[in-house]
């Protein structure tokens, strides 16, 4: 299996319902350094997994959406429940919309919450980009 992979980060405010999360119920920021991966078992044409290029520029495209933001107000969180957790498997089905790749490819999006402690959501992409030039390795 090859796998190529890029990486970002994002800062973001939360806060995190029910006792469980003590002091992080209260409102607070979170950097997060965020990983993609993709796996494919075989190399396209022009002998990668995809471009580094295209996956760096997909990736912080989905980011953006996310930087700077209280993810209590984005809509694509439920208040309260924007866990690390949650917040990589969003990532990975925003990304996996967006990357010119074919259904099945393997994705692996790690949010690293500190040196040492992350989050992972790894499956396939679902859906195929519906983008022009959703062909392999194009951008």
């Amino acid at each position: 299996m090859y796998t190529v992979g890029v990486r970002d980060h994002i800062m973001v405010a939360h806060r995190l319902d029910g006792d469980f999360f003590g002091p992080a119920q209260r409102m607070h920021g979170a950097t997060y350094v965020v990983s993609a991966e993709v796996e494919q078992e075989e190399l396209d044409e022009h002998g990668v997994v995809c471009d580094i290029g295209m996956l760096r520029a997909k990736l912080r495209g989905v980011l953006e959406q996310l930087d700077y933001r209280n993810l209590d107000e984005h809509p694509g969180f439920t208040p309260g429940k924007s866990t690390t957790e949650v917040i990589a498997r969003y990532i990975h089905r925003e990304l996996g919309h967006v990357l010119p790749l074919r259904a099945g490819t393997m994705l692996t999006v790690v949010l690293d919450e500190s040196p040492n402690a992350w989050a992972k959501y790894r499956g396939p992409i679902r859906h195929a980009s519906t983008m022009p030039g959703a062909e392999i390795g194009v951008a």
